[in-house]
């Protein structure tokens, strides 16, 4: 197997395992994602065939380098340059933000979050087919059965390559999954409309016919009315393939549980669940943390990263309690 080795300067501040951590959802192994060891690892479609990445901090946050090891039985030059692509796209290494910075210390409830996760950048998907798969799948169910769900599809759909005997998986491309139908994803647990969801859409992506890649260029409120005419996706997938895959900077996911529950203990500044009927701790309603996201515009894809980075690692309560919040404004 043919190797090759490629360095990678991330725009600092960067901290490598808080933007590894995410992607794996602090887990070390997250279907396709791997982050043990300081290595994260994930296995590539490129032009050329499959390829594995390996990538690890050689740096500091505030002076970062990463060294990157691409392995392929066809490697050649236009391969290694789409590995070192896909590895910045992956771990947003090209991402400034200073601006999102600025913006954040001058917020009353932000910067207990945004201190606490410092360096943190925005991970994308390797492609939106992917990020609207997980999206879709992780549509009103828990975190560990979206977990469960997004293990089923990449072991049993995405194809796979051996490197020094170990056994990586791609995500499943848009044909593997039209050919698997509806009964393929019924098979391995996918409800029936979540598996007409994707089929539908991975037929339409294998075809032609759905380009998702072409709207990275569009405005995001042409995106977000365009993907919502697409069966299966309202407003919380589109605005989460604005943020996992197009590389927007004002996406919000309305109407995620989880989001609101958490803006409820940050802008309330209390965690308190020794009294769940106080208006301290109840979350926001899906209408109340829409309108209150707006002060954060246009930068609330990185709200959203931060406050998920922050749950994910399981550090929200205690950055949320060491901050001092005002209360809420009326």
């Amino acid at each position: 197997m043919k190797r090759a080795l490629f360095s990678i300067r991330p725009v600092p501040p960067f901290d490598f395992d808080l933007t590894a951590g995410y992607i794996t959802y602090f887990r070390g192994r997250y279907a396709t994602d791997i982050f043990e060891n300081g290595v994260y690892r994930r296995l590539l479609r490129l032009s050329g065939g499959l390829a594995l990445l390996s990538v690890r901090s050689t740096g500091t946050v505030d002076s970062p380098t990463l060294a990157a090891e691409v392995q392929s039985d066809g490697l050649d030059e236009e391969m290694i340059v789409e590995a070192r692509e896909s590895a910045a796209w992956l771990l947003g290494t090209d991402d400034d933000l200073t601006p999102f910075y600025r913006m954040a210390a001058a917020d009353p409830y932000l910067p207990p979050v945004v201190k606490g996760m410092h360096g943190l950048h925005i991970t994308h998907t390797a492609t939106a087919h992917e990020a609207l798969v997980l999206a879709i799948l992780g549509q009103q169910i828990s975190t560990h059965v979206a977990r469960m769900l997004r293990n089923l599809i990449t072991e049993t759909y995405g194809d796979s390559l051996v490197v020094d005997g170990e056994v990586y998986r791609a995500f499943p491309s848009p044909q593997r999954l039209a050919d698997a139908g509806i009964e393929g994803l019924r098979k391995i647990k996918f409800s029936r409309r979540k598996s007409e969801y994707i089929s539908d859409i991975s037929r339409q992506i294998a075809s032609g016919a759905l380009d998702l890649e072409c709207l990275r260029h569009q405005p995001a409120e042409d995106v977000v009315k365009l993907l919502t005419k697409i069966r299966g996706i309202g407003p919380w997938t589109a605005h989460w393939l604005l943020i996992r895959a197009l590389g927007y900077s004002d996406g919000f996911p309305h109407g995620d549980l989880a989001m609101e529950r958490m803006m409820g203990m940050l802008v309330n500044g209390s965690t308190d669940s020794s009294s769940p009927s106080s208006p301290m701790s109840s979350p926001m309603t899906s209408k109340e943390a829409s309108a209150f996201s707006e002060r954060w515009s246009p930068f609330r894809s990185y709200v959203t990263t931060y406050i998920f980075g922050a749950g994910r690692s399981g550090r929200f309560e205690e950055l949320v309690k060491g901050g001092h919040h005002p209360r809420r404004e009326a």
